[in-house]
């Protein structure tokens, strides 16, 4: 496995939020709906997002991409000084900024929502929920905001969701989450190839002979009984020095950093097959279901099973109030 398919390997959608934003000016949306990870696109018009932490607006034209990164808010707007009328919150919500409701006055068909069917504006969106369905590895090497300007063209990818997302067709909603992996991974990929990205230390630490060669062993056989004096051994220098330089480059040590691969592996396998609790244990290196069962719930919150079954999943989006 190569240092980005480590990366981008992860983003799961489940019933994600799609839309699209027709929007007539002045118009101004304030998003709290603490979702990890939002892409936005224009087809029509122009729109500016203003980040809550006072950093510089971005402009968003046809074919440009922007990425968004929760919890933190962030206004989408037709001009940077246009005051909020609308919020979106947690589970796409949509009220005024008093909290009245919205969602029945501004729809305006399949997954169509706006103040106008003929504004200028128009916006394709698409909200990944949950933290579950992007790694957190690759949700912490991202900044709150990435542009990727399109130079006008686009990513045939979005042509497609454009013309996918106002569809009511069986299994509809399937074939917008896998349309959405695939745009993010496509985008990021491009992100992760420009000069200056900001890639995380692990990825970076991909390169480096030893720590690489480490970090491949542990991706690849994620069951192996490791130590750091057998993953030394495997790596050609002494138990010692592999420890310092892997936290060094990687940030954590190498016992620490497989703990979170395997969990992470586990959290695909429960997700995307019929492995029972016990197997998906021993398949990413736990000898006993209940000691796997109590990392997995230290680190995701749920247990295993109930991560598997969904629980705190949002409805599907065809009952969400927005859609």
């Amino acid at each position: 496995m190569d240092a980005l398919a480590g990366l981008l390997d992860g983003p799961r959608a489940r019933g994600a939020f799609l839309l699209r934003m027709v929007m007539e000016p002045p118009w101004s949306v304030r998003i709290e709906d603490r979702a990890p990870l939002c892409l936005m696109s224009m087809t029509e018009g122009e729109a500016w997002i203003v980040p809550a932490d006072g950093t510089e607006p971005v402009l968003l034209r046809p074919g440009d991409l922007a990425i968004a990164r929760g919890p933190e808010p962030y206004t989408v707007a037709d001009r940077p000084g246009t005051r909020p009328q609308t919020r979106i919150g947690p589970g796409g919500i949509c009220t005024t900024l008093r909290g009245e409701p919205l969602a029945q006055s501004m729809h305006l068909g399949v997954r169509t929502w706006g103040n106008a069917p003929d504004g200028e504006a128009s916006m394709l969106v698409g909200t990944y929920l949950l933290d579950g369905e992007i790694s957190r590895r690759l949700l912490d090497a991202l900044p709150a905001l990435i542009l990727l300007p399109g130079d006008g063209r686009g990513s045939p990818l979005l042509t497609l969701l454009d013309s996918e997302i106002a569809r009511d067709e069986p299994g509809q909603s399937v074939v917008l989450d896998r349309l959405l992996d695939l745009l993010l991974i496509d985008a990021l990929r491009t992100w992760f190839s420009r000069p200056g990205a900001a890639a995380p230390a692990w990825y970076r630490a991909m390169g480096d002979p030893v720590v690489g060669q480490a970090l491949r062993l542990l991706q690849n056989e994620p069951a192996h009984p490791w130590t750091v004096a057998a993953l030394a051994d495997r790596s050609g220098v002494s138990r010692a020095g592999l420890a310092r330089r892997f936290t060094e480059l990687v940030g954590e040590p190498p016992m620490a950093y497989l703990t979170g691969w395997r969990l992470a592996v586990a959290a695909d396998l429960l997700r995307e097959t019929d492995a029972t609790v016990e197997a998906v244990a021993r398949k990413v290196g736990y000898s006993q279901a209940f000691a796997f069962s109590t990392a997995f719930k230290r680190v995701r919150g749920v247990g295993p099973q109930d991560y598997r079954n969904g629980r705190g999943l949002p409805e599907r989006q065809e009952d969400l109030p927005m859609a």
